[in-house]
Parts: C-alpha cells; structure tokens; sequence
C-alpha cells in the first residue's frame, strides 16, 4: 500500500454530519417536506404491530409507582443526591419535559418523550437532565415497552411530589415515544444559545409582541430568563415576561403563581463553581461521553462545586419538603441583588436568621444562603402575582390544590381529553381545558339520516367543506380540535373566517333539524353529510364506493368549550380548501405543510385530498383557483392530469396568482395559486402528484382519497382506536 493512502477514509460518509450538505442546504428555497416524515415507522425499534397504549394496561403501576419512589432516597455515588432526595432533579427534569407547550400550535410538551433527543436534550436550560435519565434508566429497563420514557419522566417529577408531602391530583399513563428528534418543530431563529431574546419580538418591552408560536423567551430556554429579561434583574418586567410566557402554555395568572411558588417549594439551583470549566453539552460531547454532558471537573460528585443554571442556593429552608416555606422566605424577608460564584445574578435575603437558612446539599453540619431569581421576585412585587400569593398565604390547603391541579395540567396538557387518560389515578372530573364531550349515541338510523341528509338539498361542495371546516382543527400535537364535539356551530369557531359564517350558518340549518328529528348527533349528521358528498362526487367520477362511517360522536355545548382557549385553533390558511386569511411572509405552501402535520397526514394523502378537494369544488369562497376540471363536484384526476400536462405553461399573475395558459392558443385555461403549482414544482409532491396524472389511477385515487378523508374525520375518535 502506498503511505499516501494511509488514512483515507474507506466508506462514503459526510452526508449527516458538518461534512456534508442536505439538498436544502443546497437550495434553501426547496420545500422540506420532512414535516410529514419525520416519525416514519422505520425508525420505531418495537415494530408496526406494537401499540404502547395497550402494552401499559397491563402494566402493573403500583409496582412502578413503588420503584420511582424508592429511587428518590436512593442516592448514587456517581451522581449523588442533594440533601438525599432526587425529588427536585426529577420534578425539574418533568417540568422541562412537559414545560415546551406551547398553545398556538400544540406542539413541544412532555407528551412523546422528546427531550431525550436534540435540540432538547442539549438546551442550555436543561442542563444535568441528562443525569435525571439516566438515574431512571433501572426503572425503564425493568419494565421494558410496558413503560414509556415519556410517562416514565412525567410520573418521576409527581412521585417526587408526593414523596416530599403533596396530595397531587392524579396522573395518567399512556404517551408513546418517538424514536427520532422533533428536528422541524421551530423552537425560533436564532442561531445560538442564549442570544438576546430581542429578535423574538417587535419589541422586547411589550412580551406580547413574542414572535408566534414560540413561548419562551430566548433560544435554549424553557420559559424566562431567571436572571432578568435578557440577563438583565427587574422583577416587573420580568413579571410581564413570566406572565405572557405562561399565557402562551396555557396558564392564567394564578396557576402561573402556583407553578412558580410550587416548583420552587422543592430543590435548589446549582451554580457554585466555574461554569467556564464545564464541558460541551450531550450533542456536542466526544463519544467516551457517552451521552452525557456539561461535565464538570471540579464536581467530584457532589453538589459543593456543581453548576447548571448558575445560580446557587434553595428557596426554602427545608428543600425535600412540601409546605410553606418560600412564602415565609420571600415575604418574610427584604432582599437585595448579588451574584452566584459562577456569576449569575440571584437575589438573598438581608438580616436573614441562622434558623431560615437551608443546610449545605451535602453537608448538614453547615447552613448556607438561600436564593430568589428574578421570576421569584416577581412574584412578590408584581401586584397580581402578590395578590394571589397572599391568598395563597391566607389558606394553604387552596395553595396544594390549585398547584397540585396546575402540575397535572401542566404534565397531561398536551395527552389529550381525559377518555385517553389510562391507570388507576387518572382523575375522573371532567375538566374545561380537557376540551370534554358528552357520549353521543350509536343505536340510531345511520341510512336514514343519510337518506334524509340526500333530500336537504346541500351540494357536494357544502356538504364536504363543512364536513372539512369541522374536522381540519385536530391537531396531533396536542390531541385537540376535530369533528367530535360539533364545536364549529360554537362560538367561536362558527364566526372564523376560514369556516364562510354565512355559508356555515345555511349548511347547518339544514343538518341540525335532521340530527334533533333522527337522535343522530349533529356532529355525526355533519361528517355523515362529507362522507355522502364524497360519494356523490366519486359517483358523478364513475366509481360507487361508501365512505366508512362510525356513529357515536357527541355534541359539546358552551359550558364545556373554553373560547378563548379555542382561538388558537383558528385557520389563517387551508390550502386544501385554496384560502389564505392575508398574506404572510411564509409561504403558503409552508403553511399547508403545516396544516397537514398537525392532521397527522403522510405527504401522499396531503396529496390525494388536495387534489379531491379542488375537484370538488370546495374552495373557500368558491374561488375557481386550482379547479382544473370542466366537471367541478366529480371525484376525478383532473387537478392532476392537468397539472402534469405539457400542453400548459404557468404565468404568474401576482405574489400568489397565476394562470394556466394554452401553449398554442395563449388562452388562459385555468388559475391557480402557489399551493396548486407546488404539487408540480416540488420534486417529491411531483412524484407523487405522477401517480394519480397516470391514466390507469382513476380507481386508486378514489380510495385513497376516501381512505384518506376517513383518516381525517376519524382522527379525534379515539374510543375507535
């Protein structure tokens, strides 16, 4: 061998690391459909047939329960416990799990068991988490897949509760991992840790201004900054940061109270050390690492030199017990400004009594300085935040309820309403945030409400865009939204813009009479009445097909629909239904992408419904942009045959216009918008758009189009599953 070969590399490689570049690296303007693929079935280890919702029952969860509690006094060399008690490792390793919610997309939260994968499990803010895994590692592998990581990590923090003196609310198994990071969730802009949270607002002095959907308020952090807004202490601005931040998550004024005093009851910061010293973070860690990250030098396995946020100290005097001692410490005491030994800045009490004091995490002998950050502070000078401390105050039994509740909703956010709840201790009350429904019935005449939904009179383009409008708002983030309920005759969602309020109100005076006559829910009338205009158009295409169809959805009623939490369901675009509410500065393509993940579609079925519902007609407005067809209301390949046809070129009409224009006459044939042209123009979405243009795939695109569309009016049913 010659030496000038030694050491060149054997294998082709570089294609998933710095080395090498992605096609959209390449070319940043290619739509990146990875969205709709990202938790392909081929990376899930435990197989097609596996279901973990069904593995968990019969899981045996006193058991577990038992094992995560005897894990919290269990105190490892390799990483040993603060004051003995894992407790406030695991509630923060829980909090930081479910604490990426974010209402305005339902995405982020604890859910899936994300943090285990970039970015998550190597944000600045989750330092050490990585430690908090691997202490319950004993406990996964003993159960195997009857445990998830997802459920494990969220149970961890409310056992830890409840072994440090609080009654929580309850819990519920049933969250399945994914196997693969959330790499196209935005998490924001910046392209480093920390920066200045500036760029996420029009401006950083009015929170509200936050860029959406993001919640936190800068890159690497789960809520505020806890040094101030942008490192920077006042607690009254940092109080309007908390307090927009946890709007953003789903929380009103006193459960974010309840949170900030509950999660600092317990535990402690870490910052008494030289945070220059720690090593890079678990991505970014060499491969001996082993996963791990921020490794310290100078910790020596113990909490004297350990740092993670930067800041040093408890809040309470007795940190592994629940009770009322960072009330006693922050309104008990006036505190000043002074920074950590890694230089953070925290707040300490002046004059405070050797008694007040916390005791050293790994030396009881001796008692140290507690600490408030800035978020701590707020709450004792923000005039609401202390209103609602000083009742928590005046009735501590209020104070464990109201943060046993916030925890649970806090930790079950985004599982989903309480019929997918699972275990013995998943609270029965029906909830508001929940989003209930009452139980519809199934033992009516499905043929004839068909018969007489026949005789109403609604064309197809009515019947199917209402059947659309009411199921397009189920988000599998987060399990909300969807047909079950009929909340689009429910304010506020029969006055959005996207649903036509006055197209809406006539196609519903005509279902509602026929669900009251029948005994039929009017949620199950109006799918039925997208199902029978599916049919009808597959018909007027050639083919006799039925829609499957399941009765038992039932009809939610104003008492049990939080509209203001409702809002963030609202369409600013469909692009199945070709409507955008203005122009954005995203693409509207990206938002079909969007809109399509969140429904849980593959790129294929984005596809097939796209191209049935322009055939159809059902464009929003009846707007003719993307009806490609002389035979509008049939269920034909014509968006596709002509969108492949040579015959045609496109001509740009405006920022999102364009005409299909006859290559030999100049006629203009058709119109159409961005999200019409992008099914040609995107090598993928072309591909697919191929399969149906052939002449042999009338038949093929009329049952994946109804398979498809069953997917979509099925997605909220989860007694189906």
């Amino acid at each position: 061998m010659d030496g000038n070969d030694m050491g060149k590399c054997p294998v082709m490689h570089g294609g998933l690391t710095e080395s090498g570049k992605s096609v959209t690296d390449w070319w940043p303007k290619t739509l990146n459909l990875d969205i709709l693929h990202q938790h392909d079935r081929k990376t899930n280890p435990l197989g097609e047939t596996f279901d973990y919702r069904e593995e968990v029952k019969a899981l045996d969860f006193e058991a577990v329960k038992a094992d995560v509690k005897a894990l919290m006094t269990e105190s490892q060399d390799w990483w040993p416990a603060d004051y003995g008690h894992y407790g406030g490792l695991m509630i923060r390793l829980a909090w930081h799990a479910a604490g990426t919610y974010r209402l305005a997309d339902g995405r982020g939260g604890g859910g899936t068991g994300n943090i285990r994968f970039a970015p998550l499990n190597s944000w600045p803010d989750n330092g050490n988490l990585d430690k908090a895994r691997r202490l319950l590692w004993p406990v996964k592998k003993k159960y195997g897949n009857k445990l998830s990581w997802a459920d494990l990590i969220l149970l961890s923090g409310t056992i830890a509760y409840e072994d440090m003196g609080l009654k929580t609310y309850g819990f519920s198994f049933g969250r399945e991992d994914i196997w693969h990071p959330e790499k196209d969730t935005y998490w924001g802009a910046e392209k480093e840790w920390l920066a200045p949270s500036d760029s996420r607002y029009d401006d950083v002095g009015k929170p509200s201004t936050m860029e959406n959907p993001l919640a936190a308020v800068q890159m690497g952090l789960i809520y505020v900054n806890p040094q101030g807004v942008n490192g920077q202490p006042d607690p009254l601005k940092t109080a309007e940061q908390v307090r927009e931040t946890f709007a953003r998550m789903a929380m009103d004024d006193e459960e974010t109270a309840a949170l900030t005093c509950g999660g600092h009851t317990v535990g402690k910061a870490h910052g008494n050390g030289d945070a220059e010293a720690l090593g890079a973070e678990p991505e970014g860690a060499d491969i001996e690492a082993q996963g791990f990250g921020w490794l310290n030098p100078h910790l020596g396995g113990k909490a004297t030199n350990a740092v993670t946020s930067g800041l040093e100290g408890a809040w309470t005097t007795e940190p592994t017990k629940w009770d009322m001692g960072y009330f006693k410490l922050l309104f008990g005491y006036e505190w000043e400004l002074t920074k950590s030994p890694a230089g953070a800045w925290q707040w300490r009490p002046i004059d405070i009594k050797e008694e007040d004091m916390p005791v050293d995490p790994t030396d009881a002998s001796k008692r140290v300085m507690p600490m408030m950050t800035d978020a701590d502070m707020a709450m004792k000078m923000d005039p609401t935040y202390r209103a609602i401390c000083e009742k928590f105050m005046a009735d501590p039994a209020w104070f464990d309820d109201c943060f046993a509740r916030a925890w649970f909703k806090l930790t079950h956010r985004d599982l989903g309403p309480r019929t997918r709840y699972i275990g013995p201790d998943a609270p029965q009350e029906d909830l508001v945030w929940q989003d209930p429904i009452p139980a519809g019935k199934t033992d009516y005449d499905v043929a004839a409400v068909k018969a007489r939904i026949a005789a109403a009179g609604l064309s197809v383009a009515d019947m199917v865009a209402t059947a659309w409008d009411s199921a397009r708002t189920f988000r599998q983030s987060d399990y909300r939204g969807g047909a079950n309920g009929a909340r689009i005759r429910l304010a506020p969602q029969k006055d959005w813009e996207g649903n036509e309020p006055a197209r809406l109100a006539r196609v519903l005076a005509a279902l509602e009479p026929i669900a009251a006559e029948t005994g039929a829910s009017v949620a199950d009338v109006i799918v039925l009445a997208g199902n029978l205009g599916v049919e009808q158009a597959a018909r007027a295409a050639g083919f006799d097909i039925e829609v499957p169809f399941a009765p038992g959805r039932g009809d939610a009623g104003d008492e049990m629909t939080d509209a203001a939490s409702f809002e963030v369901l609202e369409p600013l675009a469909d692009g199945f239904r070709n409507w955008l509410k203005t122009d954005y500065v995203v693409q509207s393509e990206e938002m079909l992408l969007d809109r399509a993940q969140l429904m849980g579609l593959t790129g294929p079925e984005m596809t097939c419904l796209l191209g049935g519902m322009r055939v159809m007609g059902t464009n929003h407005g009846g707007t003719a942009h993307g009806v490609f067809t002389d035979q509008a209301g049939a269920l034909t390949t014509d968006f596709f045959t002509t969108l492949t046809d040579m015959g045609y070129k496109w001509d740009p009409t405006g920022r999102n216009t364009y005409n299909i224009v006859d290559r030999k006459s100049g006629a203009v044939k058709h119109t159409a918008t961005r999200v019409d042209l992008v099914f040609g123009s995107n090598s993928i979405l072309r591909a697919y758009a191929e399969v149906y243009a052939q002449d042999d795939a009338g038949e093929k695109f009329v049952r994946d189009f109804v398979a498809a569309w069953t997917k979509v009016m099925n997605a909220d049913r989860y007694d189906l599953a």
